[in-house]
């Protein structure tokens, strides 16, 4: 570490807000620090979230796709794994994302302090290492990039050997026969998803009166679909009144009157910035009751001096919104304002099994705001790839408007949505003319390719117009 305790700009969090910060920050010639309260880089998305989940979800995946295939499951065999057999693979991405951050670091000459960090006033911060040694760091300013954990309400024993939150899953040491997951949000799907993959019994507890209301309506009935036909139960509009750990599972008392049991619970049920352990009194800042503080188009807090990205400061809550939101602090440190900007629709990936992936507008959030569209289709099970694959299950749709034939709004439902949703997303990031459901109809597309349904669904929704 650097003999100096005063920094240009002090970093709290090497999560990708934090990092898309830092290197913009060195880059521009400043001396920054930035603390890790954990023992190596990357934060919640490398350890505990994106990178994990993705991991377990593209084993269980591949798992499922093996035994599907005809080519492999003669003679009545068949791959089986448990959860804690694939936590493995997500180890070994984890470690290689790891190495690669902190590259980042060392390479950009970025200092790394390993410790909790708190304020101890305006321009000063205190932080307390593994060993509980406390050293002092001062920095001309600050970016608080401390990112978000799961909800913890008080009335739930989190102690409980049998009860999970989203981060303590990844130690989950037994195998479950059954899991209740409460919470049906995203987090909560993709782990339907998983479990139900490896064969576990899932009951999914959803608060709401439908799975992932934010989706497009069609979008959303198909996951339902596809999980009832999976075998995952989805109790929708409940609450619980009590959750009971037991000597072998979890009993969970809803409101409705309703009991279950199960071998463990996973609760997936909201999350929260972590900013009750940064002492912001010390500074004259405030966090709201989620966790969160308030920041300007410069992610400027109300300390001047102080800024926020990330998780900490709410939507969209991703970790490529983050980076860029990092990079964009960095912007209005060096130069007085941030040069670029969130665009305006940012694509949503969420990685059940099927993946979803979206952009733009839905069609209820376009009926409500009487904007005339029509509707192009296209079926994967048409697709030559698709049935090459035996990934025929799925569809994309593209919303676009009548006169002028802009495209309003792309939805995808199958595999590699989260990647087919960028082809899209270009073109609808065109301005004037080159935004148009056209593009997919003049253009060549590789053949046979998942892409075609571009096309497919632009023939389609074209046929419709008169």
């Amino acid at each position: 570490m650097t003999n100096s305790t005063h920094f240009d700009v002090i970093v709290i969090g090497s999560g990708p807000g934090g990092e898309g910060a830092a290197m913009g920050l060195t880059k521009a010639g400043l001396n920054v620090a930035i603390i890790e309260k954990e023992s190596s880089v990357g934060g919640g998305c490398t350890h505990w979230g994106t990178i994990p989940s993705k991991a377990l979800r593209h084993a269980v995946s591949r798992i499922i796709e093996f035994n599907a295939n005809p080519l492999f499951c003669h003679n009545n065999s068949s791959l089986h794994a448990t959860f804690s057999d694939i936590l493995g693979h997500a180890k070994t991405v984890i470690d290689k994302q790891t190495r690669l951050r902190q590259g980042f670091y060392d390479r950009n000459h970025c200092t790394l302090i390993f410790g909790t960090a708190q304020f101890t006033d305006s321009h000063t911060v205190s932080v307390t290492q593994s060993d509980g040694t406390i050293e002092q760091y001062s920095a001309d300013r600050f970016v608080i990039a401390t990112g978000s954990r799961p909800y913890q309400p008080t009335n739930v024993d989190f102690l409980h050997d049998r009860i999970y939150d989203s981060d303590s899953i990844l130690s989950l040491k037994h195998d479950p026969q059954h899991i209740i997951i409460y919470g049906a949000g995203v987090i909560g799907c993709e782990y339907a998803s998983i479990f139900r993959g490896l064969g576990v019994k899932t009951d999914l507890i959803n608060t709401r009166d439908r799975l992932l209301s934010f989706l497009d309506n069609e979008t959303s009935d198909a996951l339902s679909y596809h999980f009832w036909n999976s075998g995952v139960i989805i109790r929708n509009d409940e609450t619980f009144e009590k959750i009971e750990g037991t000597d072998d599972g979890v009993i969970i008392h809803l409101e409705s009157g309703k009991k279950m049991k199960a071998d463990c619970l996973l609760y997936a049920n909201g999350r929260t910035g972590n900013t009750d352990k940064l002492n912001l009194p010390a500074i004259g800042l405030e966090s709201d009751s989620r966790g969160q503080v308030a920041v300007n188009n410069n992610y400027q807090t109300s300390v001047e001096h102080v800024y926020a990205v990330g998780d900490v400061i709410g939507y969209p809550s991703l970790a490529s919104a983050a980076y860029d939101q990092g990079r964009f602090v960095a912007q209005a440190i060096t130069k007085g304002e941030a040069e670029g900007r969130l665009i305006e629709d940012i694509p949503t990936g969420i990685y059940t099994i099927p993946e979803i992936s979206s952009v733009g507008k839905t069609e209820q959030e376009l009926t409500a705001a009487k904007i005339p569209y029509e509707v192009g289709r296209s079926s994967f099970k048409h697709l030559a790839r698709a049935q090459i694959a035996g990934k025929d299950i799925g569809s994309l749709k593209i919303l676009f408007h009548r006169e002028t034939k802009e495209i309003l709004g792309i939805h995808v439902f199958g595999e590699r949505a989260a990647e087919i949703i960028h082809i899209g997303q270009a073109i609808m990031e065109q301005k004037g003319e080159a935004n148009t459901i056209e593009y997919f109809v003049n253009t060549t597309f590789n053949y046979p390719t998942m892409a075609e349904a571009y096309r497919v669904a632009a023939l389609n929704g074209l046929n419709r117009l008169f």
